[in-house]
């Protein structure tokens, strides 16, 4: 199998997002989770995402994974591998957006997390959420990541060797001609990675266009888009993209949902989704405690799940998070939610769940490791940058799955979600 385009996501549902891109713009895609066993008999496609859990790790770790996976895709015939991350640029000033890219890199990197269909646009170096700076919008309380400066020259340096420049608007509008010279200039003069501003699709596709001519770049889904669309132009005889629908039929079986995200939007659409179905709303500090909270989830769920889709929430408001956070640790709290949700999750499918809804990055990357999943299938759109997903060489047989990214997906995201997956 060699394959066009090769990608490291930082999560899990950032690799079904960009799976999905890559998918809808005419890439036939397969998601791993980490890298594939060699036993395990993947389909003939055209890029490979290999899902990582390495967004929060310590930065040395996050680098070794990563560039163990940039190996493994380029014996196998990618040309160029995309550091996938997230659209909100995640991460603390001790990485790992920095370090990661500059161990993929043999020069200057281009970098975007711009991706204006989820409403994420980067103009002057600064990142916007919609119409909110970065550091105003609700990723201020992330109770990971929380990002404090919109300004991505800034946030890219303090985590990097090198120095980080700015590839502006006015360069990207004037075509992929000029976004190289500045690109070139940059590297003449030490540069070692510049962000690029991006505010439409069109402007993605000069940078992807561009990108594609390096051996590595660091960016959102948007990126994703670009180079998926350059490598289509360039080869239009070569790639074909079957129909998503068709990559994934239907599975039966029960259905649940479960959310660890303390998103905004995840929280609405919890409160959205108890008016059509059975809620459980954990107590993140019964977990912290060490209770028996989870049995307790376990057992409310099987008596119900037979009669429809549950949801077992452990998300809270960013205030409880906070304080949560001040009195157990910020690892320690991560980690007991984490642990909470995929126990849970496991048990409900070895008590017949065969579609599985995770709502939250950490959350997702928790419950794929418990159920051991090994790879993707890439299924149609729920939401932009939420596929549904086919598992392939699972022991618990064929299961479709949505890993949502916590502020992605409207207020009715998870019956919008079921009703994709049958």
């Amino acid at each position: 199998m060699a394959i066009l385009l090769g990608s490291i996501a930082d999560d899990y549902t950032g690799a079904s997002d960009l799976a999905n891109t890559l998918t809808k713009n005419g890439l036939r895609t397969v998601q791993t989770v980490g890298i594939p066993d060699s036993a395990l008999a993947l389909p003939d496609v055209d890029a490979v995402v290999i899902a990582l859990k390495i967004r929060s790790v310590a930065a040395a770790e996050a680098v070794t994974s990563a560039t163990v996976a940039d190996r493994w895709l380029r014996q196998r015939g990618a040309s160029h591998v995309l550091y996938k991350i997230c659209s909100t640029f995640d991460s603390t000033d001790a990485g790992n957006i920095g370090p990661v890219t500059e161990a993929l890199s043999d020069g200057l990197t281009l970098v975007t997390p711009a991706f204006p269909e989820t409403g994420r646009t980067v103009y002057l170096g600064h990142l916007f959420v919609g119409e909110q700076p970065l550091n105003e919008s609700p990723l201020k309380d992330h109770p990971l990541n929380p990002m404090h400066d919109s300004n991505l020259v800034r946030v890219l340096a303090r985590q990097s060797r090198g120095t980080v420049g700015l590839i502006d608007l006015v360069t990207v509008a004037a075509g992929p001609e000029a976004v190289k010279a500045r690109l070139d200039s940059l590297q003449a003069q030490g540069f070692t990675a510049a962000i690029a501003d991006a505010i439409f699709e069109h402007d993605l596709e000069t940078l992807g266009a561009v990108a594609l001519q390096t051996r590595a770049s660091t960016g959102a889904s948007g990126l994703g888009l670009g180079l998926a669309r350059a490598l289509v132009r360039s080869r239009p005889t070569a790639l074909r993209t079957e129909a998503a629908a068709g990559a994934v039929g239907p599975v039966g079986g029960l259905a649940a949902i479960v959310a660890g995200s303390c998103s905004k939007a995840t929280l609405q659409q919890i409160a959205v989704a108890e008016q059509t179905m059975p809620v459980l709303r954990l107590d993140p500090e019964k977990l912290l405690a060490g209770s028996d909270e989870i049995n307790a989830a376990i057992s409310w769920a099987g008596d119900r799940i037979s009669a429809g889709p549950v949801i077992v929430a452990a998300s809270a408001p960013p205030e409880t998070v906070a304080r949560l956070q001040s009195q157990y640790g910020r690892e320690a709290s991560g980690h007991a939610i984490e642990t909470a949700t995929s126990t849970i999750a496991a048990e409900l499918v070895t008590r017949g769940v065969r579609r599985l809804v995770v709502a939250g990055g950490e959350t997702s990357g928790a419950a794929v490791d418990r159920l051991g999943i090994p790879a993707f299938l890439i299924g149609p759109e729920i939401a932009p940058g939420v596929p549904v997903l086919r598992t392939i060489g699972t022991t618990h047989g064929d299961m479709l799955l949505a890993l949502k990214s916590g502020n992605f997906g409207g207020e009715d995201f998870f019956a919008a979600a079921l009703a994709k997956m049958h």
